[in-house]
């Protein structure tokens, strides 16, 4: 199967995709660097720099899924909350896209922030417009017009393509991503091919790392952590505990553990040791401030973050028992992303960190995109044979 990446960012979703099944049609992105990494990872002749404006669609033909980002900037909690008054806004492209290409399947990835109250409005119009993405608004009818008649649409003539869409809040940590991420995630399914969706059931969890660690010990002991370098057992620890143990009795939690920063990097050597390794450079300089402590080694880590401003701030660091801090390096970063390690981010460090934090993480994708082409698939076949009969 074919899929299309928009907003591709450096092609986290895609590497994502492609470890799935799918095959890469295109590749849309305009940062520089971002398509640098790209034309370094995939086939550079499929890579769009440029603006998606631009872009023409009718250039590509049998898209099964069309799959990307959209810049989150204009709903991210941290940013200036402009949605449809932020000129960054791009779902009116992810919409057109889908118009487009009528594909099989879409998937968009975005920021929390997305689900504010305050965008209510606007996140149901979206959600319409990628229902209904050939209803097209009347001449001089702005977003909330435009809105009024989508909210009516049941009362009005519509014969274009209808998606069945679907979204839910993702912890990527509940997936098996070393990171407490949470994204929204919105998953579109062409209506007429009859093809149910529903997200993957999660396979990590909280409780049974918190069990490995307090009830079992097994973490530790895999680690060969020493019981003076882990944490102490405070009171509210000890509480968490004895729920813990009401809740599982004898029976330790079904799924496996959410996977921590030592996990993901156990095998990776210190940066400021002989190495050899290109992307594993130390930079000097971290330091925490309210609000920005880092990373607990023996946690998932906090979100990777592009940060505004080049330089990422001081969420991207890992913090040691003994209070110490540093930066993650580049290597390290793609690890807590799930980036494979041969994948290559181009740009100086800060830019990479940018790329990083921008990226959908890997095995998300893979989940994700293994749950798409397993239904597309087994639904493919029954409906093409419909349209043979017919």
């Amino acid at each position: 199967m074919k899929s299309l990446e928009i907003f591709s960012g450096a092609g986290g979703l895609a590497k994502g995709l492609e470890l799935a099944g799918f095959q890469h049609s295109a590749f849309v992105e305009f940062n520089k660097y971002a398509c640098a990494s790209l034309n370094e990872n995939f086939d550079a002749e499929k890579v769009f720099f440029g603006d998606i404006q631009d872009f023409d669609f009718g250039a590509l033909h049998d898209v099964d899924v069309v799959a990307g980002g959209p810049p989150c900037q204009p709903f991210s909690l941290g940013g200036k909350h402009g949605a449809d008054q932020d000129s960054r806004d791009m779902f009116p492209y992810a919409i057109r896209a889908i118009e487009k290409l009528t594909p099989k399947a879409f998937v968009f990835e975005n920021v929390k922030g997305l689900l504010r109250e305050s965008f209510a409005d606007y996140f149901e119009y979206i959600i319409l417009r990628l229902t209904y993405p050939g209803f097209i608004s009347k001449p001089g009818a702005d977003w909330k017009d435009h809105l009024s008649d989508l909210r009516s649409i049941g009362q009005l003539s519509y014969a274009g393509t209808k998606y069945d869409v679907s979204f839910k809040l993702i912890n990527a940590a509940n997936y098996g991503v070393p990171q407490t991420r949470e994204r929204v995630v919105i998953v579109g399914m062409r209506a007429d091919l009859g093809v149910s969706w529903s997200f993957p059931a999660e396979t990590h969890s909280e409780d049974r790392l918190f069990w490995e660690m307090y009830v079992s010990g097994e973490y530790w002991k895999r680690h060969q952590v020493p019981k003076s370098e882990r944490a102490q057992i405070t009171e509210s620890l000890q509480e968490k505990i004895v729920r813990l143990k009401d809740k599982y009795g004898m029976f330790e939690p079904e799924q496996l553990p959410w996977r921590t920063v030592r996990d993901a990097l156990q095998d990776i050597p210190d940066p400021q040791a002989q190495h050899g390794l290109a992307d594993h450079i130390f930079h000097d300089g971290a330091r925490t401030y309210p609000g920005h402590t880092g990373s607990d080694i023996d946690w998932p880590a906090k979100t990777i973050k592009a940060g505004g401003h080049g330089v990422p701030g001081g969420e991207n660091m890992i913090r040691y028992p003994d209070g110490s801090v540093r930066y993650f390096t580049v290597c390290e970063a793609k690890r807590i992303q799930t980036f494979p390690d041969n994948f290559v981010i181009k740009g100086a460090w800060g830019e990479a960190m940018r790329q990083i934090g921008n990226a959908v993480p890997v095995m998300l994708g893979e989940v994700i995109g293994g749950e798409l082409a397993r239904r597309l698939d087994v639904r493919g076949d029954s409906f093409a044979a419909r349209q043979r009969i017919g």
